[in-house]
């Protein structure tokens, strides 16, 4: 017999193994498929009862790891709420859809999470049930808290802790306790926050829950740190540590390392918070999620370069960075370009720190413009599962209709007949008003899309603006202007959820960006805005970023090329039920503009006109009416030469009341 070579035998032996390896988890998959519709089948065939509602809750729960690995909508859930919804039963179905928000928060679906606690909130308020109506608003305050928008989030947890105070329904004032301080801590309120959290922590004492002690005295901790109260942070830290120790809880652990590493950074005290920080990295590299290895060598290659250590620094800061490539983490990419440019700038190295500072900002970039892509697929979801809730109403009220067409008496034949006829024709006018409203709607969310995508354009280039700002002027400069770009920032990220909003609102945020561009042109051009006599600013209402492409265009394609200083004229005027915006510049005129552009770039075109066109041209469909369009004149002198444009914007009048 011919003998086999051992690693031969060896390579043999090993194709063995991982193919056991797959035949098991294949079978092992397959049976849990099996369980599980051998579940659903059998909930199915339980009478429609409050019973069979807790039954479809009961089995959710157990089987929502399974469903989570297939990323598949749990169909437990889905019939808990179609049950719930049928026989009227409200406190399943506010059960159900707080189960469905979570999931849906768990998976950074934040819009739609917000969606179904809302409708959670409905039902849980139609059951009267104190305690139900508690939960779903603290479910609310969550979604929006993680979505940072902190005044919706205060006022539902508020809500929520008057009427758990009310019920003396501890957990939740202990959640919306919590989550009140964390506001607070957001928001840079840091004494509120400290009361917040030890009202909370007293709670979770009280309550014996070892992992709520923790989390509390971590963020006290926290505040503390950022009071500038070090040595009393650090003391929380240490208390955390010791309980996330007793519980075997890593990644607890991993984070009071890092608090505890960073605390000792701010008080020079380097050898003691590399100590903790080397701690994190250990703990962490017996943490599956690789982004926490990832944040460790972050935090050491930070601390490195304050030492003044950059080879070292390089070293581990680079270790983050090749993680981040392997696994896709883009913070952590956006974060260690960051830092690699701060160590090439210490080491006076400022072309390495411009190309790594252009590298963060383009994963900064990436962030938000998924960001936005998720938040925009999130909202055709919402469309789809609405479309699906009328189809289901239609049905029933189809089934409805026949059954009472099966009940009436054949001798009302006649009668009969004529009720056929008229809901022939009902029908009729019906389905067309129907299509017609199902038209108006396609219209509202392509206008939805077109005005979505210009938060992403705005920002894209109020970022080119601060990083050009930043590298071309001193901190304290940079500091107020970014300063004034985040209040901008908030005030566009507010208005851009209505489809309309006040005149005033509108042009402050115009004032508040014109200031911000005068200010980067060093006040190369004035600006004034007027409103008509006959206009109330606050009732008026007007498309959200209608008028800042042409203000833009107008700055940066006419007045900083003047020679003197230029002039932005903005005039808003109400004629019946017109109203018109007229943007003039005294600038260098669009064929001088256009002159200078195909010198500097010919490929590029402007993104943000032609979103706006394309919201104009949606606003004159939707509306029927030619009052909706744009002119753009050019301006000449007596001699014939140009000497500007002016751009009339006109729209169809929207008024509040």
């Amino acid at each position: 017999m011919k003998a086999v070579a051992p690693d031969t035998m060896s390579k043999r032996g090993l194709i063995f193994l991982v193919c056991l390896i797959f035949l098991i988890r294949g079978s092992s998959s397959a049976q849990d498929s099996i369980l599980v519709y051998r579940s659903l089948d059998s909930v199915r065939k339980m009478a429609d009862d409050t019973l069979k509602v807790s039954t479809l809750m009961a089995k959710s729960k157990s089987f929502y790891r399974y469903f989570d690995r297939k990323n598949e909508e749990n169909p437990f859930l889905q019939e808990a709420i179609a049950l719930s919804s049928r026989i009227k039963y409200n406190k399943g179905l506010a059960d159900a859809y707080n189960e469905m928000g979570t999931s849906k928060r768990n998976k950074s679906q934040y819009i739609l999470a917000t969606e179904y606690h809302e409708k959670a909130l409905k039902a849980a308020e139609d059951s009267r049930i104190d305690r139900l109506i508690a939960v779903s608003l603290n479910n609310i305050g969550v979604d929006y808290r993680r979505r940072d928008m902190l005044e919706k989030a205060f006022d539902f947890h508020f809500r929520a802790l008057k009427l758990s105070e009310k019920i003396n329904d501890v957990r939740n004032i202990t959640i919306a306790t919590n989550s009140i301080g964390n506001i607070n801590l957001s928001d840079g309120k840091y004494q509120d926050a400290i009361r917040e959290f030890t009202r909370s922590l007293r709670l979770e004492q009280e309550s014996d829950n070892d992992l709520g002690v923790a989390i509390n005295l971590g963020n006290l901790g926290y505040a503390y740190e950022n009071l500038g109260k070090l040595d009393l942070a650090i003391d929380y830290y240490e208390r955390s540590l010791a309980v996330n120790q007793r519980l075997g809880n890593s990644t607890g652990m991993s984070i009071c390392y890092t608090c505890l590493g960073t605390a000792y950074q701010k008080k020079k005290n380097y050898p003691l918070a590399m100590d903790y920080l080397q701690k994190a990295l250990e703990v962490n590299d017996r943490v599956d999620d690789k982004i926490h290895v990832a944040e460790s060598y972050l935090s050491i290659g930070r601390l490195l370069n304050e030492e003044g250590k950059h080879e070292n620094a390089r070293h581990y800061i680079q270790q983050a960075l090749d993680l981040g490539h392997k696994w896709g983490f883009k913070s952590v990419l956006m974060d260690g370009y960051k830092a690699m440019a701060d160590n090439y700038k210490r080491e006076g190295d400022y072309e390495q720190s411009l190309d790594n500072t252009n590298l963060s900002l383009q994963y900064k970039d990436s962030i938000l413009e998924e960001r936005s892509s998720i938040e925009f697929a999130q909202m055709k979801a919402m469309h789809e599962v609405y479309r699906k809730d009328n189809q289901i109403k239609e049905l029933q009220q189809a089934q409805d209709l026949n059954q009472l067409r099966i009940r009436r008496n054949l001798a009302l034949a006649i009668a009969l007949a004529g009720f056929l006829f008229m809901l022939i024709v009902g029908g009729f006018f019906y389905i067309r008003h129907r299509n017609l409203q199902a038209n108006r709607q396609t219209l509202q969310l392509e206008l939805r899309s077109l005005r979505s995508q210009m938060n992403p354009h705005f920002i894209f280039n109020s970022l080119s603006s601060i990083h050009r700002y930043i590298w071309s002027n001193n901190q304290e400069e940079a500091s107020d202007y970014l300063t004034k770009f985040s209040k901008l920032m908030r005030m566009i990220l507010d208005n851009s959820q209505h489809t309309f909003i006040p005149l005033n609102k509108e042009l402050d945020s115009l004032r508040l960006y014109l200031d911000l561009e005068a200010l980067r042109c060093n006040n190369m051009f004035d600006y004034h805005i007027s409103v008509g006599e006959n206009i109330n600013e606050e009732e008026v209402l007007i498309p959200p970023m209608i008028i800042q492409p042409y203000v833009e265009n107008a700055i940066w394609h006419g007045l900083v090329h003047r020679q003197e200083k230029g002039r932005l004229e903005i005039a808003v005027s109400l004629r019946g039920k017109v109203l018109e915006v007229v943007v003039t510049d005294n600038g260098i005129g669009r064929k001088m503009a256009m002159e200078i552009k195909e010198k500097k770039d010919r490929m590029h075109n402007s993104m943000g006109m032609k979103v706006t066109e394309g919201r104009i041209a949606l606003i004159r469909k939707i509306n029927n009416t030619k009052d909706a369009n744009v002119e753009i004149l050019d301006l000449q002198d007596h001699g014939g030469q140009a000497a500007g444009t002016q751009v009339k914007i006109v729209l169809p009048a929207e008024f509040l009341f």
